[in-house]
């Protein structure tokens, strides 16, 4: 990142830039000025719209109470859309139980309107997802994710008819058993791998990176099984605040099949293995 890149945000004597990680898809800085430090992620030939949704996710969290960094600026400089947020300091571990917690609270945003969905889209660098308000998860979920990416796993050729014929008999079984389900549209994270909390130096938890919308619990604890990083206290510490009804076992792969499809989109053949286990798994709930 050049200085005359850096002279263009709305903050002052910006003393060192450092690389940080910041997941798979954005670069991210770590700002050091003469009286405090900045979080930058930038996405580089983006529009600034790129982090509208985020930036409505952050501000969705404060308003909800929940641990996040704060927004303090975007915008797009020489074609590149950036963010800043505030700096939070961290440490390597911290009570998971309190995490659990976390997230329960999290859950107990309702939506807006009482509709699944959020203002704006998800949007990645390899598949974008239509959130629309709508009255249906099975319409948010099934159709507009897990449909979409089954079709553009195929069209990659990522997978062929032995997979197609796989996914279409766990999509009924997904759909009959979701039809059962009361789904509730609740504030999510959207992206809850292990890599989106953090611990701050204070022992707190908070989240970041979040891909906000409103759906069903479920969806934010099945993702956050597929990669481990949560512990046992995490989940006992969310079913003391909100206990996860019966049947969800199975409902949480439906979840995690999702996940598992959106990195085999994005990553390519070395999920696709992970991918067929968990529909044949799904198929043998029928």
């Amino acid at each position: 990142m050049d200085g005359k890149w850096l002279s263009k945000l709305p903050i002052k004597k910006i003393v060192s830039c450092q690389r940080v990680g910041g997941g798979d898809v954005n670069q991210a800085y770590r700002l050091t000025t003469s009286s405090k430090d900045y979080f930058l992620l930038v996405q580089p030939q983006q529009p600034q719209s790129f982090y509208q949704g985020e930036i409505a996710g952050l501000r969705d969290f404060q308003q909800a109470g929940i641990l996040a960094p704060r927004v303090l600026a975007s915008g797009r400089i020489q074609g590149d859309a950036y963010l800043l947020l505030d700096f939070l300091a961290t440490q390597r571990t911290g009570n998971q139980f309190q995490l659990g917690e976390l997230v329960a609270k999290l859950h107990q945003t309702l939506s807006p309107n009482g509709k699944f969905g959020y203002d704006y889209p998800y949007v990645g660098t390899s598949i974008s997802f239509d959130n629309s308000w709508t009255a249906s998860w099975i319409e948010l979920f099934v159709q507009r994710r897990l449909d979409k990416l089954a079709w553009q796993l195929e069209h990659d050729r990522l997978w062929g008819n032995p997979e197609e014929q796989l996914y279409n008999v766990a999509r009924k079984i997904i759909m009959t058993t979701l039809e059962q389900h009361q789904s509730q549209p609740v504030l999510l994270h959207g992206d809850l791998w292990a890599g989106n909390f953090v611990f701050l130096t204070d022992g707190r938890p908070a989240l970041i990176d979040p891909a906000a919308l409103y759906g069903d619990r479920e969806f934010d604890l099945g993702v956050s099984t597929v990669f481990g990083g949560f512990t046992n206290e995490f989940y006992t510490g969310y079913q003391q605040v909100l206990p996860l009804n019966s049947g969800y076992h199975q409902r949480l792969d439906f979840y995690q099949l999702y996940y598992l499809m959106v990195h085999l989109n994005k990553f390519g053949s070395s999920y696709a293995a992970s991918v067929q286990r968990l529909l044949q798994k799904i198929c043998s709930y029928n």
